[in-house]
């Protein structure tokens, strides 16, 4: 029987059109199947900046950036709707019997209108799906279906979808995922928000004040802080010890300093048991607290969207959260590859697209190629950022022992640019052997998500830590933090190497004597 296509995608997520694209300029035959692309993250790291950029210009003062404003702002009670006040303080209400509402401008009060910074975020989503839209695909050669399918085996693999039967040699799973709801007493009847319609609800009319964020995950960590920093009151309730369980303690500790900081109340080791409805306010029982909120916010893990492609009829096998896949990026169904995180972990688009092309080059090709996650970095877009990239300090002490390993340290307030930027909350942590191969690297701190790329790139290149040491970064520039950091490798040998240091000691003591 002719095959119709090379590969057929089920997509979905960035990804999917992302390896839809790559296919064809493979000069590939290729099918994308999705019924809707979500570019709601767009609007997560949005509405993030936007935080940012309030707290700048409520810290303008200290500058000496004066902002003139009137003592008290008067917004008519219907063109107050959907705003917030980034302020640390509570804002009060002195006039409810007329049709103004004043608001006091306190100390460090930025308006944010809802409305307005919706409308800006979704300008942003446009604009980047354009990049990747239907009709941008199907001018490439890309055959774009859309609908919602399922495989079937009659008898040979294929994908049913529109009353079309879409034959390939491959497939490859893009769907992305869905949130886990925890199966918590009350949830569901007392009602809660997931990621994906948290922004959208800050535009009602009446928007919440008072937030509970249930979950400890990147995604979780950057909301809060933007929440806090618009002037809401953030409770954050994490399951396990540390709010980013894969991140270096030491940097997810100043990272949680920094949050509580700005007023996020932050519970570890805690989990929600029970929710209620009590009088139009949300109660939660976390631990042996009684949490009173306005809204509810589920963030604690994604399950792979999956539900409506009958896999188990074509043997392809997963777990509650993750597909099963070989390092090859192939299912239990040696034909139907998967990618991004339809196969579990983290929500991390750079990471997707990783994946994708090591599959698509899988499926079109041979089952060569292997994904490596170790020269990979991830983050928390938080501000600081925090950015990771290879072994932390304690996977690669359990790996190579504790005598065999240099951990470098350098802190962000020693930077110029920092002092400029007003910027000097951060670390850079660099986790090295004695060889000067570099195993890992944490980094908090302003542009660690730039940084940290620098190191990915040293360790899948195996640069050793001198070549880093030897960098001349342009002054002055957080690339700083790098160089300063790594030449701390040649110190500590030294520092070691009493030998060394008495062959030195003699070397210059003898050039003073003789005057060479």
């Amino acid at each position: 029987m002719t095959l119709d296509y090379d590969v057929v995608i089920i997509g979905g997520s960035l990804a999917g059109r992302s390896a839809a694209l790559m296919a064809t300029q493979l000069k590939a035959k290729v099918a994308l199947v999705e019924a809707k692309t979500d570019y709601g993250f767009i609007h997560h790291h949005v509405f993030s900046e936007i935080g940012r950029l309030a707290q700048q210009v409520s810290n303008a003062a200290q500058f000496g950036i004066g902002i003139s404003k009137p003592p008290d702002i008067f917004y008519p009670t219907n063109a107050s709707n959907g705003t917030i006040h980034s302020s640390t303080e509570k804002t009060e209400a002195l006039s409810l019997q007329d049709s103004f509402i004043a608001i006091s401008s306190g100390k460090s009060q930025t308006p944010v209108i809802w409305s307005e910074a919706l409308l800006y975020a979704r300008g942003v989503s446009s604009n980047l799906e354009q990049f990747h839209s239907p009709a941008v695909l199907a001018a490439q050669g890309v055959d774009v279906v859309i609908g919602k399918g399922q495989f079937q085996t009659s008898p040979d693999l294929v994908f049913a979808v529109n009353n079309r039967l879409l034959r390939a040699r491959t497939y490859l799973l893009a769907s992305g995922s869905v949130p886990v709801i925890p199966d918590i007493e009350g949830l569901q009847k007392t009602g809660f928000l997931t990621l994906s319609e948290i922004w959208q609800s800050l535009s009602s009319s009446t928007p919440p004040q008072n937030w509970v964020i249930i979950g400890g995950t990147p995604q979780s960590v950057e909301v809060a802080q933007t929440l806090a920093r618009l002037g809401c009151s953030v409770t954050l309730i994490v399951q396990h010890p540390s709010i980013i369980r894969h991140a270096d303690p030491e940097i997810v500790q100043l990272l949680q300093a920094q949050l509580e900081a700005e007023g996020v109340r932050v519970l570890t080791n805690t989990t929600v048991t029970q929710v209620r409805l009590i009088e139009d306010k949300k109660w939660l029982q976390a631990g042996h607290k009684a949490i009173e909120t306005d809204e509810i916010l589920v963030a604690t893990a994604q399950q792979p969207n999956i539900e409506s492609l009958n896999l188990a009829a074509v043997g392809v096998k997963w777990h509650q959260r993750r597909l099963v896949v070989n390092e090859k990026l192939q299912t239990t169904n040696h034909q139907i590859y998967a990618c991004g995180d339809v196969i579990g972990g983290y929500e991390f688009p750079h990471i997707a697209n990783y994946e994708a092309a090591i599959a698509l080059k899988n499926a079109l090709f041979f089952p060569w190629n292997k994904v490596n996650y170790h020269c990979i970095p991830w983050g928390v877009c938080s501000h600081p950022v925090l950015a990771q990239v290879g072994w932390t300090e304690a996977q690669a002490k359990h790996q190579y022992g504790k005598n065999e390993i240099i951990v470098l340290r350098q802190y962000f307030k020693l930077l110029a640019i920092a002092q400029i930027q007003e910027e000097t909350t951060g670390i850079c942590k660099l986790i090295v052997r004695r060889n000067g191969e570099i195993l890992g690297c944490g980094v908090l701190g302003a542009a660690a998500n730039e940084l940290i790329n620098i190191i990915a790139l040293a360790i899948a290149q195996k640069i050793k830590i001198n070549h880093i040491a030897n960098l001349a970064a342009i002054f002055p520039s957080f690339s700083e933090i790098l160089e300063q950091t790594a030449r701390q490798w040649h110190q500590q040998r030294l520092q070691n190497n009493t030998k060394l240091q008495d062959c030195l000691e003699s070397f210059f003591h003898f050039r003073r004597d003789w005057k060479i």
